[in-house]
Protein backbone atom coordinates (compact mmCIF):
# COMPACT_ATOMS: atom_id res chain seq x y z
CA UNK A 1 0.00 0.00 0.00
CA UNK A 2 1.00 3.65 -0.40
CA UNK A 3 1.44 5.11 3.08
CA UNK A 4 2.52 8.48 4.44
CA UNK A 5 3.77 9.15 7.95
CA UNK A 6 3.37 12.76 9.06
CA UNK A 7 6.00 13.54 11.68
CA UNK A 8 9.31 11.67 11.68
CA UNK A 9 10.39 11.95 15.28
CA UNK A 10 10.72 8.85 17.43
CA UNK A 11 7.26 7.42 16.76
CA UNK A 12 7.09 8.42 13.11
CA UNK A 13 10.56 7.25 12.12
CA UNK A 14 9.99 3.85 13.72
CA UNK A 15 6.55 3.45 12.14
CA UNK A 16 7.75 4.49 8.69
CA UNK A 17 10.70 2.10 8.70
CA UNK A 18 8.61 -0.75 10.08
CA UNK A 19 5.85 -0.31 7.51
CA UNK A 20 8.42 -0.21 4.69
CA UNK A 21 9.89 -3.46 6.01
CA UNK A 22 6.46 -5.05 5.51
CA UNK A 23 6.52 -4.17 1.80
CA UNK A 24 4.52 -0.93 1.85
CA UNK A 25 5.55 2.14 -0.17
CA UNK A 26 6.18 4.74 2.54
CA UNK A 27 6.94 8.45 2.51
CA UNK A 28 7.85 10.23 5.73
CA UNK A 29 6.99 13.93 6.02
CA UNK A 30 8.60 16.30 8.50
CA UNK A 31 9.19 20.05 8.68
CA UNK A 32 12.66 19.67 10.22
CA UNK A 33 15.23 19.53 7.37
CA UNK A 34 18.06 18.56 9.73
CA UNK A 35 16.15 15.55 11.01
CA UNK A 36 15.18 14.48 7.50
CA UNK A 37 18.74 14.96 6.29
CA UNK A 38 19.95 12.50 8.91
CA UNK A 39 17.21 9.99 8.08
CA UNK A 40 17.97 10.18 4.36
CA UNK A 41 21.57 9.30 5.18
CA UNK A 42 20.41 6.31 7.21
CA UNK A 43 21.28 7.98 10.51
CA UNK A 44 18.82 7.99 13.40
CA UNK A 45 19.03 11.11 15.63
CA UNK A 46 18.27 9.02 18.73
CA UNK A 47 19.21 5.60 20.03
CA UNK A 48 16.84 2.76 19.14
CA UNK A 49 18.34 -0.72 18.66
CA UNK A 50 17.95 -2.03 15.10
CA UNK A 51 16.32 1.07 13.64
CA UNK A 52 19.24 2.26 11.50
CA UNK A 53 19.45 -1.12 9.80
CA UNK A 54 15.70 -1.19 9.14
CA UNK A 55 15.85 2.37 7.84
CA UNK A 56 18.70 1.62 5.44
CA UNK A 57 17.04 -1.54 4.17
CA UNK A 58 13.83 0.34 3.38
CA UNK A 59 15.58 3.09 1.47
CA UNK A 60 17.85 0.68 -0.38
CA UNK A 61 14.79 -1.29 -1.50
CA UNK A 62 13.12 1.90 -2.75
CA UNK A 63 10.19 1.52 -0.36
CA UNK A 64 11.04 4.39 1.98
CA UNK A 65 11.75 8.05 1.30
CA UNK A 66 11.45 11.35 3.14
CA UNK A 67 10.30 14.85 2.23
CA UNK A 68 9.60 18.22 3.82
CA UNK A 69 6.74 18.80 1.34
CA UNK A 70 3.40 17.47 2.50
CA UNK A 71 2.12 17.63 -1.07
CA UNK A 72 4.43 14.67 -1.78
CA UNK A 73 2.10 12.55 0.35
CA UNK A 74 -0.90 13.23 -1.89
CA UNK A 75 -1.02 9.80 -3.52
CA UNK A 76 -0.99 7.85 -0.26
CA UNK A 77 -4.00 5.71 0.60
CA UNK A 78 -3.38 5.83 4.33
CA UNK A 79 -1.84 8.76 6.22
CA UNK A 80 -0.48 8.17 9.72
CA UNK A 81 -0.20 11.25 11.93
CA UNK A 82 2.64 10.68 14.39
CA UNK A 83 3.54 14.16 15.63
CA UNK A 84 4.45 15.11 19.19
CA UNK A 85 1.85 15.99 21.83
CA UNK A 86 3.96 17.60 24.58
CA UNK A 87 2.74 18.87 27.92
CA UNK A 88 1.43 22.42 27.58
CA UNK A 89 3.71 25.08 29.07
CA UNK A 90 2.33 26.23 32.39
CA UNK A 91 -0.20 23.41 32.73
CA UNK A 92 -0.79 19.68 32.70
CA UNK A 93 -2.83 19.59 29.49
CA UNK A 94 -1.55 18.08 26.25
CA UNK A 95 -0.53 20.59 23.59
CA UNK A 96 -2.35 19.50 20.42
CA UNK A 97 -0.92 22.25 18.25
CA UNK A 98 1.24 19.88 16.20
CA UNK A 99 -1.67 17.51 15.58
CA UNK A 100 -3.94 20.33 14.45
CA UNK A 101 -1.25 21.78 12.19
CA UNK A 102 -0.61 18.39 10.61
CA UNK A 103 -4.29 17.83 9.82
CA UNK A 104 -4.74 21.34 8.41
CA UNK A 105 -1.69 20.95 6.19
CA UNK A 106 -2.70 17.49 5.04
CA UNK A 107 -6.36 18.24 4.22
CA UNK A 108 -5.87 19.98 0.82
CA UNK A 109 -3.76 17.08 -0.47
CA UNK A 110 -6.04 14.19 0.46
CA UNK A 111 -7.21 11.93 -2.33
CA UNK A 112 -10.86 10.94 -2.25
CA UNK A 113 -11.27 7.77 -0.19
CA UNK A 114 -8.02 8.18 1.70
CA UNK A 115 -7.80 7.37 5.40
CA UNK A 116 -6.15 9.55 8.05
CA UNK A 117 -4.98 7.61 11.08
CA UNK A 118 -3.96 9.29 14.30
CA UNK A 119 -1.18 7.54 16.22
CA UNK A 120 -0.18 10.34 18.58
CA UNK A 121 -1.31 10.08 22.19
CA UNK A 122 -4.17 12.55 22.66
CA UNK A 123 -6.90 13.37 25.20
CA UNK A 124 -10.23 11.62 24.76
CA UNK A 125 -12.50 13.50 22.35
CA UNK A 126 -9.68 14.82 20.17
CA UNK A 127 -10.57 12.88 16.99
CA UNK A 128 -14.20 13.93 17.13
CA UNK A 129 -13.22 17.57 17.63
CA UNK A 130 -10.56 17.63 14.90
CA UNK A 131 -12.28 15.53 12.22
CA UNK A 132 -13.89 18.64 10.62
CA UNK A 133 -10.39 19.92 9.79
CA UNK A 134 -10.29 17.33 6.99
CA UNK A 135 -13.24 19.05 5.24
CA UNK A 136 -14.95 15.72 4.61
CA UNK A 137 -12.17 14.61 2.26
CA UNK A 138 -11.17 11.62 4.37
CA UNK A 139 -12.22 9.65 7.42
CA UNK A 140 -10.27 10.26 10.64
CA UNK A 141 -9.67 7.25 12.88
CA UNK A 142 -7.39 6.63 15.82
CA UNK A 143 -4.88 3.79 16.06
CA UNK A 144 -2.85 4.32 19.26
CA UNK A 145 0.77 3.26 19.54
CA UNK A 146 2.15 1.16 22.39
CA UNK A 147 5.89 1.53 21.84
CA UNK A 148 8.50 0.99 24.52
CA UNK A 149 11.76 2.79 23.92
CA UNK A 150 14.43 0.19 23.30
CA UNK A 151 11.83 -2.26 21.94
CA UNK A 152 9.99 -0.04 19.46
CA UNK A 153 10.59 -2.11 16.32
CA UNK A 154 9.36 -5.31 17.89
CA UNK A 155 6.39 -3.48 19.40
CA UNK A 156 5.44 -2.23 15.91
CA UNK A 157 6.01 -5.42 13.95
CA UNK A 158 4.84 -7.79 16.69
CA UNK A 159 2.47 -5.82 18.93
CA UNK A 160 0.44 -7.43 21.67
CA UNK A 161 -2.74 -5.85 20.25
CA UNK A 162 -4.05 -3.54 17.53
CA UNK A 163 -6.75 -1.01 18.36
CA UNK A 164 -8.83 0.75 15.69
CA UNK A 165 -10.92 3.70 16.81
CA UNK A 166 -13.45 4.33 14.02
CA UNK A 167 -16.17 6.92 13.44
CA UNK A 168 -19.91 6.67 13.77
CA UNK A 169 -20.83 6.03 10.13
CA UNK A 170 -20.98 2.23 9.62
CA UNK A 171 -19.90 2.30 5.96
CA UNK A 172 -16.96 4.63 6.65
CA UNK A 173 -15.99 2.51 9.64
CA UNK A 174 -16.00 -0.64 7.51
CA UNK A 175 -13.81 1.00 4.85
CA UNK A 176 -11.39 2.20 7.53
CA UNK A 177 -11.17 -1.27 9.03
CA UNK A 178 -10.52 -2.80 5.60
CA UNK A 179 -7.66 -0.37 4.90
CA UNK A 180 -6.06 -0.84 8.31
CA UNK A 181 -6.39 -4.61 7.98
CA UNK A 182 -4.41 -4.33 4.75
CA UNK A 183 -1.74 -2.21 6.43
CA UNK A 184 -1.41 -4.66 9.30
CA UNK A 185 -1.94 -7.86 7.31
CA UNK A 186 1.27 -9.54 8.58
CA UNK A 187 0.38 -8.83 12.20
CA UNK A 188 -3.17 -10.10 11.79
CA UNK A 189 -1.92 -13.21 10.00
CA UNK A 190 0.36 -13.85 12.97
CA UNK A 191 -2.64 -13.81 15.30
CA UNK A 192 -2.26 -10.36 16.86
CA UNK A 193 -5.60 -9.48 18.52
CA UNK A 194 -7.53 -6.65 16.85
CA UNK A 195 -9.99 -4.52 18.77
CA UNK A 196 -12.34 -2.31 16.75
CA UNK A 197 -13.91 0.40 18.89
CA UNK A 198 -15.20 3.94 18.75
CA UNK A 199 -12.63 6.73 18.56
CA UNK A 200 -13.10 7.79 22.18
CA UNK A 201 -12.35 4.31 23.49
CA UNK A 202 -9.26 4.02 21.30
CA UNK A 203 -7.97 7.37 22.58
CA UNK A 204 -8.49 6.26 26.17
CA UNK A 205 -6.72 2.91 25.71
CA UNK A 206 -3.20 4.37 25.56
CA UNK A 207 -3.55 6.87 28.40
CA UNK A 208 -5.33 4.31 30.57
CA UNK A 209 -2.57 1.77 30.01
CA UNK A 210 0.07 4.35 30.90
CA UNK A 211 -1.90 5.44 33.94
CA UNK A 212 -2.18 1.88 35.21
CA UNK A 213 1.56 1.32 34.81
CA UNK A 214 2.29 4.58 36.63
CA UNK A 215 0.05 3.52 39.51
CA UNK A 216 1.68 0.10 39.71
CA UNK A 217 5.20 1.54 39.77
CA UNK A 218 4.28 4.21 42.30
CA UNK A 219 2.56 1.63 44.49
CA UNK A 220 5.62 -0.61 44.81
CA UNK A 221 7.83 2.42 45.46
CA UNK A 222 5.54 3.57 48.27
CA UNK A 223 5.64 0.04 49.71
CA UNK A 224 9.45 0.11 49.44
CA UNK A 225 9.52 2.92 51.98
CA UNK A 226 7.51 0.80 54.41
CA UNK A 227 9.98 -2.05 53.80
CA UNK A 228 12.91 0.24 54.56
CA UNK A 229 11.27 1.36 57.80
CA UNK A 230 10.51 -2.13 59.07
CA UNK A 231 13.30 -4.42 57.89
CA UNK A 232 11.37 -6.02 55.05
CA UNK A 233 12.82 -6.59 51.55
CA UNK A 234 10.82 -5.05 48.71
CA UNK A 235 12.29 -7.36 46.05
CA UNK A 236 11.21 -10.47 47.91
CA UNK A 237 7.83 -8.88 48.58
CA UNK A 238 7.39 -8.10 44.87
CA UNK A 239 8.33 -11.67 43.97
CA UNK A 240 5.72 -12.99 46.39
CA UNK A 241 2.81 -10.80 45.32
CA UNK A 242 3.86 -11.08 41.68
CA UNK A 243 2.92 -14.77 41.70
CA UNK A 244 -0.69 -13.67 42.12
CA UNK A 245 -2.15 -13.91 38.61
CA UNK A 246 -4.31 -10.86 39.31
CA UNK A 247 -1.19 -8.74 39.94
CA UNK A 248 1.81 -10.12 38.05
CA UNK A 249 5.49 -9.35 38.63
CA UNK A 250 6.13 -6.95 35.76
CA UNK A 251 6.49 -3.25 36.68
CA UNK A 252 6.87 -4.15 40.37
CA UNK A 253 10.53 -3.19 40.39
CA UNK A 254 11.01 -0.67 43.19
CA UNK A 255 13.62 1.99 42.65
CA UNK A 256 14.02 5.46 41.24
CA UNK A 257 10.67 5.57 39.47
CA UNK A 258 9.56 6.32 35.92
CA UNK A 259 10.39 9.18 33.58
CA UNK A 260 10.82 9.84 29.88
CA UNK A 261 8.90 11.84 27.33
CA UNK A 262 5.62 9.89 27.52
CA UNK A 263 4.50 8.42 30.81
CA UNK A 264 4.76 11.55 33.03
CA UNK A 265 3.13 13.94 30.56
CA UNK A 266 0.49 11.40 29.55
CA UNK A 267 -0.78 10.81 33.09
CA UNK A 268 -0.86 14.56 33.74
CA UNK A 269 -2.82 15.17 30.54
CA UNK A 270 -5.22 12.34 31.43
CA UNK A 271 -5.91 13.91 34.80
CA UNK A 272 -6.37 17.35 33.26
CA UNK A 273 -8.83 16.03 30.68
CA UNK A 274 -10.77 14.14 33.34
CA UNK A 275 -11.05 17.38 35.32
CA UNK A 276 -12.42 19.14 32.24
CA UNK A 277 -15.08 16.45 32.08
CA UNK A 278 -15.93 16.91 35.75
CA UNK A 279 -14.45 13.54 36.74
CA UNK A 280 -11.92 14.25 39.49
CA UNK A 281 -11.26 10.77 40.89
CA UNK A 282 -8.71 9.61 38.31
CA UNK A 283 -6.93 12.97 38.44
CA UNK A 284 -6.52 12.77 42.22
CA UNK A 285 -5.21 9.22 41.94
CA UNK A 286 -2.69 10.12 39.24
CA UNK A 287 -1.49 13.27 40.98
CA UNK A 288 -0.60 11.18 44.02
CA UNK A 289 1.22 8.66 41.80
CA UNK A 290 3.12 11.54 40.21
CA UNK A 291 4.04 12.92 43.65
CA UNK A 292 5.31 9.55 44.87
CA UNK A 293 7.27 9.05 41.68
CA UNK A 294 9.00 12.43 41.76
CA UNK A 295 9.79 11.93 45.45
CA UNK A 296 11.95 8.89 44.67
CA UNK A 297 14.61 11.12 43.21
CA UNK A 298 15.10 13.20 46.33
CA UNK A 299 14.89 10.08 48.48
CA UNK A 300 17.84 8.57 46.63
CA UNK A 301 19.87 11.71 47.32
CA UNK A 302 18.97 11.63 51.01
CA UNK A 303 19.87 7.94 51.28
CA UNK A 304 23.28 8.77 49.83
CA UNK A 305 23.76 11.61 52.31
CA UNK A 306 22.82 9.33 55.18
CA UNK A 307 25.20 6.62 53.97
CA UNK A 308 28.08 9.07 53.67
CA UNK A 309 27.40 10.55 57.11
CA UNK A 310 27.52 7.07 58.68
CA UNK A 311 31.08 6.47 57.48
CA UNK A 312 33.72 6.35 60.24
CA UNK A 313 35.01 9.85 60.85
CA UNK A 314 32.32 11.50 58.72
CA UNK A 315 30.73 14.64 60.11
CA UNK A 316 26.97 14.89 59.70
CA UNK A 317 25.51 18.13 58.44
CA UNK A 318 23.04 20.06 60.54
CA UNK A 319 20.09 18.95 58.43
CA UNK A 320 19.47 15.53 56.88
CA UNK A 321 22.40 13.22 56.27
CA UNK A 322 25.98 14.15 55.46
CA UNK A 323 27.54 17.00 53.58
CA UNK A 324 27.97 16.28 49.86
CA UNK A 325 30.21 19.26 49.15
CA UNK A 326 33.43 18.15 47.53
CA UNK A 327 32.46 14.48 47.52
CA UNK A 328 33.27 12.63 44.31
CA UNK A 329 30.14 10.74 43.26
CA UNK A 330 30.19 8.24 40.40
CA UNK A 331 26.84 8.19 38.60
CA UNK A 332 26.17 5.19 36.39
CA UNK A 333 23.26 5.87 34.08
CA UNK A 334 21.74 9.11 32.79
CA UNK A 335 19.00 8.00 30.36
CA UNK A 336 15.55 7.53 31.83
CA UNK A 337 15.68 3.80 31.01
CA UNK A 338 18.13 1.30 29.47
CA UNK A 339 18.40 0.84 25.68
CA UNK A 340 17.59 4.52 25.15
CA UNK A 341 19.44 7.83 25.01
CA UNK A 342 16.32 9.77 26.06
CA UNK A 343 16.99 12.15 28.94
CA UNK A 344 13.58 13.85 28.96
CA UNK A 345 12.33 13.89 32.56
CA UNK A 346 15.02 11.34 33.41
CA UNK A 347 15.10 10.39 37.12
CA UNK A 348 18.78 9.55 36.75
CA UNK A 349 19.67 12.94 35.32
CA UNK A 350 17.53 14.65 37.94
CA UNK A 351 19.47 12.94 40.75
CA UNK A 352 22.83 13.72 39.14
CA UNK A 353 21.84 17.37 38.76
CA UNK A 354 20.64 17.63 42.38
CA UNK A 355 23.92 16.16 43.60
CA UNK A 356 25.87 18.74 41.61
CA UNK A 357 23.72 21.55 43.02
CA UNK A 358 24.51 20.29 46.53
CA UNK A 359 28.21 20.67 45.82
CA UNK A 360 29.17 17.12 44.89
CA UNK A 361 31.72 16.43 42.17
CA UNK A 362 29.59 14.31 39.85
CA UNK A 363 31.40 12.05 37.39
CA UNK A 364 28.85 10.31 35.19
CA UNK A 365 28.67 7.63 32.53
CA UNK A 366 25.94 6.31 30.27
CA UNK A 367 26.37 3.99 27.25
CA UNK A 368 24.39 6.28 24.91
CA UNK A 369 23.07 9.42 26.62
CA UNK A 370 26.38 11.25 27.25
CA UNK A 371 26.28 13.49 24.11
CA UNK A 372 22.82 14.76 25.05
CA UNK A 373 23.81 15.27 28.69
CA UNK A 374 26.94 17.22 27.75
CA UNK A 375 24.74 19.59 25.76
CA UNK A 376 21.97 19.87 28.35
CA UNK A 377 23.98 19.72 31.61
CA UNK A 378 27.53 21.01 30.99
CA UNK A 379 28.08 21.27 34.76
CA UNK A 380 28.23 17.46 34.94
CA UNK A 381 31.49 15.69 34.12
CA UNK A 382 30.87 12.77 31.76
CA UNK A 383 33.43 10.06 31.06
CA UNK A 384 33.72 7.30 28.49
CA UNK A 385 33.52 4.21 30.69
CA UNK A 386 31.88 3.13 33.92
CA UNK A 387 35.29 2.24 35.31
CA UNK A 388 36.53 5.78 34.68
CA UNK A 389 33.60 7.16 36.66
CA UNK A 390 34.25 4.88 39.65
CA UNK A 391 37.96 5.64 40.09
CA UNK A 392 38.48 7.44 43.40
CA UNK A 393 34.74 7.85 44.04
CA UNK A 394 33.37 8.38 47.54
CA UNK A 395 30.21 6.60 46.42
CA UNK A 396 28.81 4.89 43.33
CA UNK A 397 25.18 5.39 42.30
CA UNK A 398 23.53 3.07 39.78
CA UNK A 399 20.67 5.16 38.37
CA UNK A 400 19.79 3.39 35.10
CA UNK A 401 19.65 -0.40 34.91
CA UNK A 402 21.81 -0.88 31.83
CA UNK A 403 22.91 -4.46 31.27
CA UNK A 404 26.56 -3.49 31.33
CA UNK A 405 26.13 -2.14 34.86
CA UNK A 406 24.41 -5.31 36.01
CA UNK A 407 27.39 -7.24 34.63
CA UNK A 408 30.12 -5.11 36.22
CA UNK A 409 32.82 -6.96 38.15
CA UNK A 410 32.55 -5.57 41.69
CA UNK A 411 35.91 -7.03 42.71
CA UNK A 412 37.73 -5.25 39.88
CA UNK A 413 35.99 -1.97 40.69
CA UNK A 414 36.74 -2.31 44.39
CA UNK A 415 40.44 -1.95 43.65
CA UNK A 416 39.87 1.52 42.12
CA UNK A 417 38.17 3.23 45.06
CA UNK A 418 38.79 2.98 48.80
CA UNK A 419 35.25 4.04 49.78
CA UNK A 420 33.45 1.06 48.25
CA UNK A 421 29.98 2.44 48.86
CA UNK A 422 27.36 1.62 46.22
CA UNK A 423 23.75 2.82 46.17
CA UNK A 424 21.72 0.66 43.82
CA UNK A 425 18.81 3.00 43.05
CA UNK A 426 17.34 0.51 40.57
CA UNK A 427 17.77 -2.64 42.71
CA UNK A 428 19.38 -4.28 39.69
CA UNK A 429 22.70 -5.47 41.15
CA UNK A 430 23.44 -8.69 43.03
CA UNK A 431 23.87 -7.56 46.67
CA UNK A 432 25.68 -10.75 47.71
CA UNK A 433 28.29 -10.42 44.96
CA UNK A 434 28.99 -6.77 45.75
CA UNK A 435 29.23 -7.38 49.49
CA UNK A 436 31.53 -10.34 48.93
CA UNK A 437 33.83 -8.00 46.99
CA UNK A 438 34.02 -5.64 49.96
CA UNK A 439 31.35 -3.11 49.02
CA UNK A 440 28.87 -1.46 51.37
CA UNK A 441 25.82 -2.22 49.23
CA UNK A 442 22.58 -0.29 49.73
CA UNK A 443 19.36 -0.55 47.74
CA UNK A 444 15.99 1.18 47.90
CA UNK A 445 13.70 -0.78 50.22
CA UNK A 446 16.13 -3.69 50.51
CA UNK A 447 16.28 -5.89 53.60
CA UNK A 448 19.90 -5.31 54.62
CA UNK A 449 19.69 -1.53 54.44
CA UNK A 450 16.56 -1.49 56.57
CA UNK A 451 18.06 -3.85 59.18
CA UNK A 452 21.09 -1.58 59.43
CA UNK A 453 18.83 1.37 60.13
CA UNK A 454 16.89 -0.55 62.79
CA UNK A 455 20.03 -1.79 64.54
CA UNK A 456 21.39 1.73 64.59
Amino acid sequence: MRISVIGCGYLGAVHAAAMASQGHDVIGIDVDPVRLGALREGRVPFHEPGLEQLLSEGMSAGRLRFSTQIADAATAQVHFVAVNTPQRLGGDEADLGYVEAALRSLAPHLARGALVVGKSTVPVGTARRLAPLLDGRAELVWNPEFLREGHAIDDTLRPDRLVYGVGDDPDAAERAQTLLDAVYAPQLAAGVPRIVADRETAELVKVSANAFLALKISFINAVADVCAATGADVNLLADAIGHDARIGRRFLGAGLGFGGGCLPKDIRAFGARAAELGEEAIGSLLREADRINLGRRHRAVELLRTALSSEPGAAASADQGGDLRGRRIAVLGLAFKPDSDDIRDSPALSVATELALLGAEVVAHDPHAVPKVRAARPELTCVDTAADAVVGADAVLVLTEWREYRELDPAALAATTPARLVLDARNCLDPAAWRAAGWDYRGLGRHEQALGALVA
